[in-house]
C-alpha cells in the first residue's frame, strides 16, 4: 500500500506547490516517507508504507541510471523471480531489487507492453522524457486505485485517490449525476466514470499513455469466457487447484512485519487462513504465527460464526482477535468514514471491515489478508441446475437441486421451480417433444407435480404463444420491451438523463446465459466488482494497511473459470473444487458447510434501532435535500412501513439506506445537488 499522484501541464506550465498538497493529502495511505519528483511541467509524487522487504529499501519516485524515466507507483509484484531472470537483473541478490524497479525495467525493454509481463497487484505511472508521454496502469482485476482528470491541452493528473485530485484549483467539485442515477438504480456496472464529472477511473487491465496531443487506453489482458480444461479425474482438479492457490496465498505473504488474516468463519476466509497459517508455519518462513481478526456476534446471535471459526482456531498456529459485530450501526463512525471515502456508495456492510481495519491498525498490523469474493472466482456453479435443465439432463438436474436445495433452507421443488423448470417450456417452443415429456414425467415422479399442470403452462401454452408472436411479426414491427428504472428514482430525473436507456446498455441480467461459464464470466467482469476493490483499498489505506486478496490473483481467476460445470457444483455443494482440494487443510466442519449466517439481520438492527436517532433525523430534515433524484414519495412510504411493520422488507431498508448513504455524503463533502 502506498499513494501515489501526479501531474502533467500540457502547455507548459510549470509545476509548482500543487503537487506537495497533493501528496500531504494522502499521508494515511504512506507514513514511512514522502516524495516529489519534478521536471519543468511534470511532477510526480509518492506516499510510502513499508509492507514487504524490498519496500524498506525502495525510494520513490525512482529515476532510471540516464536519467530520462521514472517511476511512482503503488504495487506488489509476485513473479519477481521470472522478471529478474528475464530483465538479467544478476548484480546484486533479489533481496536489493525493488517492485517498482522492476516495472521500470520491464517498461525498458517492453515499452507499452510491459503491463503484459506483470502479475500482482500494481497502478503506477512512468514518465518517458525521452518520448514526452506519460505511461499508465492498472492491475488486472483493479485491486489498485488510479484516478486522473484530464483537461485537453492543459492538464492531466493523477491519483490514488480522487481527494488528492481535488487539491488542484483547475479540477472542478462537479456532480455526476449520472453516476448518482446509477447507485440509486442499484447498477455499478460503469467501471469508468466517478461521483465526480470529469474525474475518471482507468478501469482494470488497462494502460494509458498520455501526450500533448491526446490520451489512448487499451486493455492489455481479458478473460477468455470460451477456453476449457479437461484432466483425468476429480483429483488431478483438486490437485491443480491446490497448487495455485497455495502460490496465490504464498506469493502474498511477502512481508517484513506480522500478518493478519480476516476470518469469518466462512469457506473463503477459512481457506486463505489455513493454507497461509501452514505456509508460515514452514521452515522457510521466520514468521511463525498468523494474527486472525473475526467478528463475532453476542445479541444478535444467529449472526455469529464462533462454532466455525473455532474449528479453525483449534487447528492451532494462529493468534486469534475478536471484534464485536453487534455493538456499532451501520451508520456508526461515518463522520469519520467520509474522511477517507471520496465516494458516498457503501453497501451495508461497510462497517464490518472499517472495524476489522481498525483493530489491526491497533494491534500494528501493516498487511491484511482477505478471502473477499471467492465465491465470485471459484463459483458457486448454481448456473449448472440451469443448464443441466437446458440440456434436456433432467435426471442429473434433479439429483443436484435436491442435494443443493436444504444447504440454502428451501424446498427441494422451489429451487427447482427457480433454476431449472422456466427452462421446460424451450424444449416445447422449439418442439423437441421427446426431451419435454422425458422432463415431465421425470418432475411428476420427484415432486409430485401434476403431469397435465405441465404439459399445459410450459408445453401447449408456450407454443401456441410463440405461433401468436411468429403472425404478429409477419404482420407488424415489434418494439423493444421497455426497461423501467428503480422507483426509488425520480422520474423526471430519469428522463433527463436517459437512465432506461443507459440500464439497456449496461445491463447484463437481462442477457441469459447459455452456459455456466459464460455466468461465471459475467460475474467476473462486471463493473461491481472493481469498485467493491476500490472501496476496500480506501477502507485499508485510512488505517495504514495493505489489504490482499489471494482470490484475486490472475492465474486463479484463469483457472476456475476454465472449469468443467461439475468442479463447481457436484452432489449439491457450489465450488467443490476447493472443497476437495483442501482436504486435510481445512476443518470437515468448515470444509463441507453448505451455506453461511445471513447478516441481514444485525444491520437491520443495527440500521433501525441502534442508529435509529440519525436515520429519523436525516429521513425528516436532510432528504429534502434530495428531491431532485429519488422519489420522496416512495422513500417516505418504505420508511413508515419500516417504522410500522414488525418484519422488514428488502424492498423498503434498502432504499431507505440508500437515500440516507447519499444525503449524509452530500451534507459531509458539502456536494450541491
Amino acid at each position: 500500500m502506498s499513494g501515489i499522484i501526479g501531474a502533467c501541464y500540457l502547455d507548459g506550465r510549470p509545476v509548482e506547490q500543487q503537487l506537495a498538497q497533493m501528496v500531504d493529502t494522502l499521508a494515511h495511505r504512506g507514513p514511512d516517507g514522502a516524495d516529489i519528483w519534478i521536471d519543468g511541467s511534470v511532477g510526480l509524487g509518492h506516499r510510502m508504507l513499508w509492507t514487504t522487504p524490498e519496500s524498506l529499501i525502495e525510494k520513490l519516485p525512482l529515476v532510471n541510471r540516464a536519467g530520462d524515466i521514472v517511476i511512482t507507483s503503488d504495487c506488489r509484484i509476485d513473479n519477481r523471480e521470472e522478471l529478474i531472470a528475464a530483465l538479467q537483473l544478476n548484480d546484486r541478490s533479489c533481496e536489493q531489487v525493488t517492485d517498482s524497479e522492476l516495472i521500470l525495467r520491464a517498461y525498458e525493454k517492453w515499452d507499452e507492453e510491459c503491463a503484459e509481463h506483470l502479475l500482482g497487484d500494481f497502478a503506477f505511472a512512468i514518465w518517458d522524457k525521452r518520448k514526452q508521454r506519460l505511461f499508465c496502469a492498472r492491475d488486472h482485476m483493479g485491486v489498485k486505485p488510479f484516478y486522473y482528470y484530464h483537461q485537453p491541452g492543459k492538464l492531466f493528473a493523477f491519483g490514488s485517490e480522487i481527494k488528492a485530485l481535488l487539491c488542484l484549483e483547475e479540477v472542478p467539485r462537479r456532480l455526476n449525476e449520472v453516476r448518482i442515477a446509477d447507485y440509486l438504480n442499484l447498477m455499478l456496472e460503469d467501471k469508468v466514470i466517478t461521483s465526480y464529472q470529469d474525474i475518471l477511473r482507468l478501469p482494470p487491465a488497462h494502460s494509458m499513455v498520455v501526450n500533448l496531443q491526446e490520451i489512448q487506453t487499451k486493455c492489455y489482458w481479458s478473460l477468455d469466457p470460451n477456453r476449457g480444461i479437461k484432466l483425468d479425474s476429480d483429483a488431478a482438479y483438486a490437485e491443480e487447484f491446490r497448487r495455485i492457490f497455495t502460490e496465490a496465498v504464498r506469493c502474498r505473504l511477502r512481508s517484513a512485519f506480522p500478518i493478519a488474516s480476516q476470518l469469518s468463519g466462512g469457506l473463503d476466509s477459512s481457506a486463505v487462513t489455513c493454507v497461509a497459517r501452514d505456509i508460515l508455519t514452514t521452515k522457510d518462513i521466520n514468521q511463525t504465527k498468523l494474527h486472525t481478526i473475526s467478528t463475532i456476534f453476542d445479541k444478535i446471535i444467529q449472526c455469529d460464526e464462533r462454532p466455525f471459526i473455532n474449528a479453525v482456531l483449534e487447528q492451532g498456529g494462529l493468534i486469534p482477535h475478536y471484534i464485536h459485530g453487534d455493538e456499532v450501526g451501520p451508520l456508526s463512525s461515518l463522520e469519520e468514514v467520509f474522511k477517507y471515502e471520496d465516494e458516498g456508495f457503501l453497501g451495508p456492510s461497510h462497517f464490518y471491515p472499517w472495524i476489522s481495519n481498525r483493530a489491526a491498525n491497533k494491534l500494528g498490523m501493516r498487511i491484511v489478508l482477505d478471502g473477499l469474493d471467492g465465491d465470485t472466482t471459484v463459483c458457486h456453479g448454481t448456473s449448472r441446475i440451469t443448464e443441466l435443465a437446458r440440456q434436456g439432463d433432467w435426471k442429473t438436474c434433479i439429483n443436484e437441486v435436491k442435494a443443493f436445495s436444504p444447504h440454502f433452507d428451501v424446498s427441494p421443488y422451489a429451487a427447482f421451480q427457480n433454476y431449472a423448470l422456466p427452462y421446460l417450456k424451450e424444449f416445447a417452443t422449439n418442439f423437441r417433444w421427446f426431451g419435454f415429456f422425458q422432463g415431465v414425467q421425470l418432475i411428476h415422479k420427484h415432486f409430485g407435480t401434476s403431469r397435465k399442470n405441465l404439459i399445459l403452462n410450459h408445453g401447449i401454452k408456450p407454443s401456441l404463444k410463440q405461433i401468436q408472436q411468429f403472425w404478429q411479426r409477419k404482420n407488424q414491427k415489434l418494439t423493444n420491451t421497455s426497461v423501467s428504472h428503480n422507483p426509488l428514482v425520480k422520474s423526471s430525473f430519469a428522463k433527463h438523463i436517459s437512465l432506461d436507456e443507459r440500464i439497456q446498455r449496461l445491463d447484463v441480467s437481462n442477457d441469459q446465459p447459455l452456459t455456466t461459464r459464460e455466468q461465471h464470466w459475467l460475474s467476473l467482469t462486471q463493473g461491481v466488482l472493481s469498485y467493491v476493490l476500490e472501496r476496500s483499498d480506501y477502507c485499508a489505506a485510512n488505517f495504514c494497511l495493505e489489504v490482499r486478496h489471494p482470490f484475486m490473483d490472475k492465474r486463479l481467476i484463469e483457472f476456475c473459470l476454465a472449469l468443467p460445470a461439475e468442479q463447481k457444483l457436484s452432489n449439491g455443494f457450489g465450488r467443490m473444487v476447493m472443497r476437495r482440494a483442501l482436504d486435510g487443510i481445512l476443518p470437515e466442519k468448515v470444509q463441507w458447510r453448505g451455506g453461511k449466517a445471513d447478516l441481514s439481520p444485525n444491520f437491520d438492527d443495527g440500521f433501525l434501532n441502534r442508529d435509529r436517532a440519525l436515520l429519523d433525523e436525516v429521513m425528516s430534515n436532510q432528504i429534502k435535500h434530495l428531491e431532485k433524484y429519488i422519489d420522496s414519495d416512495f422513500l417516505q412510504a418504505a420508511y413508515q412501513r419500516m417504522r410500522s411493520d414488525k418484519e422488514v422488507r428488502d424492498e423498503d431498508i434498502t432504499p431507505a439506506w440508500q437515500a440516507v448513504m447519499l444525503a449524509l455524503w452530500f451534507d459531509s463533502k458539502k456536494v450541491t445537488p
